[in-house]
């Protein structure tokens, strides 16, 4: 996983990842089947590992504390130390060439679905009450899921802890009362 967070799936080599990891290529095939299965397989392990502040997030109480936790989430992965730079999802192929074209579309379908659950859980926040009238869930959704991503840019960036809790607490201003 580290690996593929420092590197991005095509800066990946697969020298690289037989090294971490320990094996030889034989074995990464036998045990992955080829490099986009493992990369699979890590994105799975960072959703429920370093990202699984996400899922957390979904199951606060209040729509503001979804936000709240999302994005104080984000910042503590993205400011960890331990961590690389920038987020896996968000950065780990960005840009690639054709053949890495499925890697780059299952990372966008994962974007896509990780904003949906925020707009069905908005959803049911505004039927609860606990949202305007006005309000609108999948633009809520949006703008939760741009100011994340874009703090996993200025992390890339070099942005530090107190930067990102300093977006954190300027997007919640705006969050509707």
């Amino acid at each position: 996983m580290q690996v593929f967070w420092r590197k991005g799936y095509e800066g990946a080599s697969l020298s690289d990842l037989t090294q971490a990891m320990g094996i030889n290529r034989p074995s990464l095939y036998t045990a992955f089947g080829d490099k986009q299965a493992l990369f699979r397989k890590v994105l799975d392990r960072y959703d429920s590992g370093p990202a699984a502040y996400v899922h957390d997030a979904l199951k606060e109480s209040s729509a503001r504390g979804v936000a709240e936790r999302l994005l104080q989430g984000a910042a503590d992965l993205l400011s960890n130390p331990c961590n690389p730079h920038g987020c896996l999802s968000v950065q780990g192929a960005l840009a690639c060439a054709e053949t890495a074209d499925p890697i780059r579309q299952e990372l966008i379908s994962r974007r896509v679905a990780a904003e949906a659950a925020l707009c069905r859980r908005f959803k049911r926040a505004k039927s609860a009450g606990d949202l305007p009238p006005d309000s609108d869930p999948g633009e809520l959704a949006r703008y939760l899921a741009t100011v994340a991503q874009g703090m996993s840019v200025q992390a890339a960036g070099g942005a530090t802890r107190r930067d990102l809790l300093q977006i954190v607490k300027t997007a919640l201003r705006a969050w509707p009362q």
